[in-house]
């Protein structure tokens, strides 16, 4: 790593937890927003600890997913999908893969949302 990284890095790490508590704060503002909604706010576990660099949403079917979607971008909210699922990957299509259910239901339903404490300060 060049020197410029490592410093850049230490820079970063003695910020650490101030970056954490306003991603948690983030989080605490989104949880409360989203409880009234028909949507779940993902949480950490019990016994756990987030850092919240990802904000998390559940909605209920593929429907409301792809309508939030659709809305949210629309009015310069970036959000997308959590993720694309490797087994729909055309370099995977044909992997051995086992029962992928559970993952498919949440790939149908699960939206990433903004993380940005700057950006959002103001929630």
């Amino acid at each position: 790593m060049p020197n410029i990284n490592a410093a850049l890095g230490c820079a970063q790490m003695e910020h650490l937890e101030e970056f954490i508590r306003n991603k948690r704060q983030l989080a605490c503002l989104y949880a409360r927003f989203f409880e009234s909604k028909n949507m779940t706010f993902f949480k950490e576990p019990k016994n756990c600890r987030s850092n919240y660099w990802l904000n998390t949403l559940i909605l209920k079917d593929k429907a409301s997913c792809d309508l939030f979607l659709q809305e949210t971008n629309d009015a310069g909210i970036m959000t997308r999908p959590a993720w694309r699922l490797m087994h729909r990957l055309s370099m995977f299509e044909n992997a051995v893969r086992g029962d992928l259910c559970n993952a498919e239901w949440l790939g149908e339903r699960m939206v990433n949302i903004p993380s940005s404490v700057r950006r959002f300060a103001g929630i």
